[in-house]
């Protein structure tokens, strides 16, 4: 297929249809996503629409495009298209080029008129523009099941021609809904829980705890690289690396075995607390799912968060492991997120840790140290670097 047989990408809204006083707000940001991720196509020109956005080509190339627009939350479907004056030997000549494309056999019209003065209803439209292409190629018509469909959308000023609607990843544009603090730890679902944040309209930073020299840099890395993965969904991810060794040292000397990952989960939710605070950062987020590991029973999850005051939201946690595998692997994150480098949890982890810890068994083992110290030295340890998909190296902000 030529690249030049489309003039235009169509963008049509989904979800956003529904935000009633809101809509503005979303469609602009979803507008203004698609132009970031569209940067390095210098010559494309947008239009904005009430149901959708169209975006003039001027010979920019569509199939590159069309891949880059599949990684933007926040639209139903986009077609490349053709756009012309309503002038219905116009659109059989548009129509018959989209029909010869591909070896077709068999082909449908479907006609809808937006524009409900235009002087042809639309079954006219459909039996006139079948009849040209019938006339013109080997094509038959199929109203079932047709390998080629033609869609036609009489607007106000101009017709549309489609062929194909790609669907799109949906949800909210990126940073609609505020930000999100996620806790990265480097394995299979917190990747997938930023996904999931990000999907919801919320740009997100990230926060790793690191406990070198018992971590590997290596750990760190994938950390990195699974940031990078990510920002294709919002233009670049800053990542947070606490150092967390002096902490987690201090845990294992004065709490029991069985509560150690306990107190750690609720000192890193501390901290991470503290940080959104400092970032004006609304929730946060992480990959807990019910069950799935001591931490993350009912009775500990419930012990864990009462030190947070930041609202807490677990997108992972009525999925099960299989479902995090598979949505791992369609956002590609997961032979990233096997690589057999542990983090601070799996490095630490008791052999019998508590299923239902008690909060007063929490207190009374933290207050065997001065854990606010420690945690202001985490805070003050922060290295905060900003990644992006496009970048080679990792910038160190601070």
């Amino acid at each position: 297929m030529s690249n030049l047989i489309y003039d235009h990408i169509v963008v049509r809204y989904g979800e956003l249809s529904t935000k009633g006083k809101n809509r503005r707000d979303f469609t602009k940001a979803l507008t203004s996503n698609i132009k970031t991720r569209l940067k390095h196509y210098p010559s494309l020109e947008y239009k904005t629409l009430h149901d959708g956005l169209f975006i003039k080509l001027n010979g920019e190339n569509f199939e590159s495009i069309k891949e880059d627009l599949k990684q933007v939350f926040g639209y139903a479907y986009f077609s490349g298209a053709l756009i012309v004056d309503k002038d219905l030997q116009l659109v059989k000549n548009e129509a018959l080029k989209l029909a010869l494309k591909r070896e077709y056999k068999t082909f449908k019209i479907n006609t809808r008129r937006s524009d409900k003065s235009f002087p042809l209803r639309s079954d006219d439209i459909n039996r006139q523009v079948a009849a040209h292409i019938l006339k013109n190629s080997q094509l038959k018509v199929d109203v079932h099941n047709p390998d080629l469909m033609i869609y036609i959308v009489v607007e106000k000023d101009d017709i549309i021609l489609m062929d194909e609607k790609i669907k799109g990843i949906g949800g909210y544009p990126t940073g609609i809904n505020g930000r999100a603090m996620v806790m990265m730890s480097g394995g299979i679902d917190s990747p997938v829980a930023a996904y999931l944040t990000m999907k919801r309209g919320l740009r997100i930073e990230c926060i790793h705890f690191a406990s070198q020299p018992y971590t590997s840099k290596q750990a760190l890395d994938k950390v990195f690289a699974l940031a990078k993965m990510l920002s294709v969904y919002q233009g670049d991810i800053i990542v947070h690396v606490i150092p967390f060794t002096d902490l987690q040292l201090e845990i294992y000397k004065h709490a029991k075995e069985a509560y150690a990952i306990t107190i750690m989960r609720r000192m890193m939710y501390r901290i991470a607390d503290r940080l959104c605070k400092k970032r004006k950062i609304q929730l946060i987020t992480n990959g807990e799912s019910v069950g799935q590991v001591a931490s993350q029973t009912p009775e500990s999850i419930s012990v864990i968060a009462k030190v947070c005051e930041t609202l807490i939201m677990r997108p992972m946690c009525m999925m099960d492991k299989i479902e995090s595998i598979e949505l791992a692997k369609k956002i590609g994150t997961y032979e990233t997120s096997i690589l057999p480098f542990e983090d601070c949890c799996t490095i630490f982890e008791p052999k019998n840790p508590v299923t239902k810890p008690k909060e007063k068994d929490c207190l009374y083992f933290e207050s065997l140290f001065d854990y606010e110290t420690l945690i202001e030295k985490c805070l003050e340890g922060d290295e905060i670097y900003k990644l992006s998909y496009e970048d080679k190296n990792d910038e160190q902000l601070y």
